[in-house]
């Protein structure tokens, strides 16, 4: 039962057993949405007894890496996987993959930390523009100047949050990168560089510096990161321990910022800069057929996590041109998968479904697309391909008007449409809608003409399954008092889908746990006190959850009157804990009671009673 638990340590420490352990470790990154593992060998099996893990969506491997995909909680089975680590693992970034697979998995590692940060700068862009459409004297104030320097100020210190996350990923010393980045973006290069560019001269150890200036860069910080890394690894034997802190920061600073200016920066700026060059122009010379192959492919490279790989070409269109097309069909293809989900909720007559999906849906108007793919579209197989044909097609109808994007989205979705927003080219907002409308109310109009494929799927099931036995039911009474809730309600993704199992939820207006039928005692979580997992006599195992991450509450906020593998009666008293104390925290005190061996029955009721006691039932379960 204790492997059942939705616990991010546990989860974090039974990954990486499976995964053979801290040796077999060549190095850890995270993206939005995955944990990301180079491994030396991949045991037997892992993949499948970590796809059954609690809180894993699926596993894909791909391109040297384990991809465990977990959702936007990977943060923190990221942070507890990395304290598991000694720190003795180098990033020699798996030398045993393709270049292109170290270059994908870099650029995840690099990226996938700030993207939230960039998004949440392009959501506020993306307001901008519609209240100076709205508003055109609002533009001349200075609120609205002040919001634009704060909407722009993560593009243009770009390469500061590279410098932070690249050093975590080439590990080298975070504050000696960032030093050297910084110095990149000093006023007075950006000064220089300005003259040398209206035909002055300027020279460093007598070679002539380039115009080249550093804001909104991506190649530049992060090749000088990654040379740094092997100059400090250079360095780190050679210096005296007595001078080290002061003689290691000092001689990187002298040797990487004018090596950077004289030879890393002129060439890795030129080179994104062709790289955008070439797509741009094989874009213009059929846009349509651009728009129609993204729209179709873009999520099946998200299936494998190297999506990352075009990062540096769309920054780098922006920063140079002010503009990108990569992203407004990108968009399209998303809103594909986003109305997919859509089509299958309006569409499935299953209860657990239609609550999968609709949670699938809104995550998926944030650009968040895998518990969309995972949890319904690939699952089902048809809704998946109905969402790349129509974002297929809409990136074709899109492409007939050239659209662009404006302002870097980072995660395209639904919410970030606006960024194609151009006075001078209102094209690109007509393409991008019509695209975009044709992707999302497709697939829902092709689902209800065609179906879903549950059925199929149902009978494939059906047919490969042992027949289960129906015995008499099992009814189990709540452990709380309080509002019960249906687990769509709950603001969790791995609980509101079901991931972990079939469950309700219950909003407290007391503030003990008790024992809902006899049992044992089966998993504790002795730093938070916050769930405890109960074996009950009755065959159920059964997951109590006070509160919503609240495992992050170490304050005696939770307090255990049992201890592990204790023997409990009905009624027993097995948590209390302080409301006050946990909301005060910012956390909501939600509580997801889940079966968690749900696969075991045949079929479970839920209570429709709203206020719940602790005689009530809340479950009728049968075999």
């Amino acid at each position: 039962m204790s492997s059942k638990i939705r616990d991010y340590n546990k989860l974090a420490v039974d990954i990486l057993n499976e995964l053979g352990g801290e040796n077999n470790i060549v190095s850890v990154a995270r993206c939005a949405t995955r944990l990301r593992v180079v491994t030396q060998t991949t045991p037997a099996e892992a993949k499948e007894k970590i796809a059954s893990l609690p809180g894993v969506i699926t596993v894909v491997e791909k391109g040297g890496q384990i991809q465990v995909v977990i959702g936007t909680n990977v943060d923190k089975v990221y942070n507890a996987f990395t304290q598991l680590m000694s720190g003795n693992n180098k990033i020699d970034v798996n030398s045993k993959s393709s270049m292109l697979n170290r270059i994908i998995a870099t650029m995840s590692a690099v990226f996938a930390p700030f993207v939230y940060v960039l998004a949440s700068a392009g959501i506020l862009q993306g307001i901008l523009i519609l209240i100076k459409l709205a508003y055109p004297e609002f533009e001349q104030t200075g609120t609205c100047q002040v919001f634009s320097f704060i909407s722009w100020a993560p593009f243009t210190f770009l390469p500061i949050f590279i410098a932070i996350t690249a050093s975590q990923h080439f590990r080298c010393n975070i504050y000696i990168a960032v030093a050297c980045c910084a110095a990149l973006l000093s006023p007075t290069w950006a000064e220089i560089a300005a003259s040398i560019k209206n035909g002055g001269t300027f020279d460093l150890f007598g070679l002539p510096l380039s115009e080249t200036t550093y804001m909104s860069t991506v190649l530049p910080p992060l090749f000088l990161v990654w040379l740094l890394s092997y100059l400090e690894r250079f360095l780190e034997p050679r210096l005296h321990s007595i001078i080290k802190p002061l003689v290691m920061p000092l001689i990187c600073l002298v040797i990487m910022v004018p090596l950077t200016l004289l030879v890393i920066g002129p060439i890795t700026a030129g080179a994104a800069h062709y790289l955008a060059s070439g797509y741009n122009w094989i874009v213009n010379l059929a846009p349509w057929v651009a728009g129609a192959i993204i729209g179709a492919f873009w999520q099946v490279l998200v299936i494998f996590g190297v999506h990352w790989g075009i990062t540096p070409v769309i920054i780098e269109n922006i920063n140079q041109y002010g503009k990108d097309s990569f992203q407004a069909y990108q968009t399209i293809a998303v809103i594909g998968q986003v109305g997919a989900a859509l089509g299958f909720y309006l569409k499935t007559r299953s209860k657990e479904m239609k609550g999968v999906s609709i949670s699938a849906f809104i995550t998926g108007l944030f650009g968040i697309t895998e518990p969309a793919i995972y949890g319904v579209n690939l699952r089902f197989k048809t809704p998946f391909i109905y969402g790349c044909i129509c974002a297929a097609i809409g990136g074709m109808v899109a492409g007939i008007f050239t659209p662009y994007y404006y302002t870097y989205a980072a995660l395209p979705g639904p919410l970030t449409i606006v960024n194609a927003i151009n006075p001078e080219h209102y094209g690109s907002i007509i393409g991008v809608a019509l695209g975009s409308a044709i992707a999302l109310f497709g697939p829902v109009i092709l689902m209800q003409i065609f179906g879903t494929n549950e059925k199929a799927q149902s009978e494939e099931k059906i047919e490969n399954d042992t027949p289960k036995v129906v015995l008499d039911k099992i009814n189990v009474t709540s452990p709380m008092i309080g509002k019960a809730l249906p687990l769509s309600e709950v603001p969790d993704p791995a609980f509101a889908q079901k991931l972990m199992g079939e469950g309700i939820a219950i909003e407290p207006t007391d503030n003990h746990v008790y024992a809902p039928f006899d049992g044992v005692v089966s998993a504790v979580f002795e730093s938070s006190k916050h769930a405890i997992g109960v074996v009950l006599d009755n065959g159920v195992e059964l997951l109590i959850h006070v509160g919503i991450d609240t495992v992050n509450l170490t304050n005696n906020e939770f307090s255990y009157h049992i201890s592990m593998g204790q023997q409990v009666k009905k009624g027993d008293l097995l948590i209390s804990f302080d409301p006050q104390a946990v909301k005060q925290a910012g956390y909501p005190l939600i509580t997801p009671i889940i079966i968690v061996n749900t696969d075991q029955y045949q079929l479970i009721t839920l209570t429709e009673n709203k206020d719940v006691n602790l005689d009530d039932i809340i479950f009728e379960i049968k075999q």
